[in-house]
């Protein structure tokens, strides 16, 4: 018995005594209890009532990976070549890497339910609540090395923001690799963030691991103890169930994979920043002990942002950078 399988049972709106699932599951109602008692350290609310059992204070909807493989179109089948769903892993990235390191990882994607060590650029930690967002990662081998693949993260946000405006959202990119959405307070919240990892030479062979975190229905309870302001898709598309979400986003994600050497950030350059949270604001950049202010412009053909400075001009291009709104 995994927690997912638990949650699976209770998410069914009904009521199961301890016996019950100790039956199902073929376990010892004290082994019941420790799960249960989990499922609480994980923040998820039950509803216990003496005589009838437990379920679920309001159902998840777990994933399914042969129902998401199934639903996918012939052209992103095509690509594919393997994809795991998982209850609970470090990281999904991680788990790529270690593929890759095995012979394998090339268009192989693992979703998971929740991450226990999952992490942002410049090493911050993404903490997601158990079944309430779509954490995923893709692997790719490129041919063309790192050096032709500038811009990747940029054109996996506009994919992220063509689907979800498909649903009624209406999503913002944040240079290098932030999706954002108005929260109900009139904030711009973080809703999605993108890692990409690359390996090997500058102009030959590469692998690479794509890291997304999308936000998807965020309790009150979990958003309070997040330090900035945070926004889910259920905000502004609340008919688009997770599943649905993973099923139209990796059918675009695959076929952009297969492309992009060809493709490059060029063809994604216009959309980009017909979606730019902070053009023409005024914004402070840090790039590790340096600052700079400065008013933020467009991106270039291979992703870079512009920024204008008092007449004169500064491309960011990657690394270690962070772009914020001035207050």
């Amino acid at each position: 018995m995994t927690i997912g399988d638990l949650i699976r049972l209770l998410s069914d709106g009904e009521f199961h005594s301890g016996e019950q699932l100790g039956e199902a599951f073929g376990v010892s109602r004290a082994a019941v209890w420790k799960q249960l008692k989990k499922l609480e350290l994980l923040g998820i609310e039950m509803e216990a009532v003496k005589g009838q059992g437990y379920r679920l204070a309001e159902p998840l909807e777990l994933l399914d990976g042969d129902r998401i493989v199934e639903e996918l179109s012939d052209s992103a089948r095509l690509h594919l070549s393997q994809l795991y769903t998982e209850d609970t892993l470090p990281s999904t990235n991680a788990f790529l890497r270690e593929r890759f390191s095995r012979g394998g990882g090339h268009a192989e994607i693992c979703l998971v339910e929740q991450q226990s060590a999952g992490r942002g650029r410049r090493g911050r930690p993404w903490i997601t609540p158990w079944g309430r967002t779509l954490m995923f990662s893709l692997g790719w081998r490129f041919e063309s090395g790192v050096g032709g693949l500038e811009g990747l993260s940029l054109a996996i946000g506009v994919v992220l923001a063509r689907v979800l405006e498909r649903h009624g959202a209406r999503p913002l990119l944040k240079w290098p690799n932030d999706v954002l959405l108005e929260t109900s307070e009139g904030k711009l919240g973080k809703l999605a963030g993108i890692l990409v990892e690359m390996s090997g030479d500058a102009a030959g062979p590469c692998e690479v691991v794509v890291g997304m975190g999308v936000n998807v229905d965020l309790p009150n309870s979990f958003r309070a103890g997040i330090d900035q302001p945070v926004a889910a898709v259920l905000d502004q598309a609340p008919d688009l169930s997770r599943h649905r979400l993973a099923v139209e986003l990796l059918d675009a994600l695959l076929p952009l994979m297969a492309r992009f050497e060809e493709d490059g950030f060029a063809a994604w350059q216009e959309e980009w920043n017909a979606r730019h949270a902070f053009a023409g604001y005024e914004v402070d950049i840090a790039m590790g002990e340096r600052r700079e202010t400065g008013m933020a412009e467009g991106v270039d053909a291979l992703g870079g942002l512009w920024i204008r400075q008092h007449g004169d001009r500064l491309r960011l291009s990657g690394g270690e950078i962070s772009v914020r709104v001035r207050p």
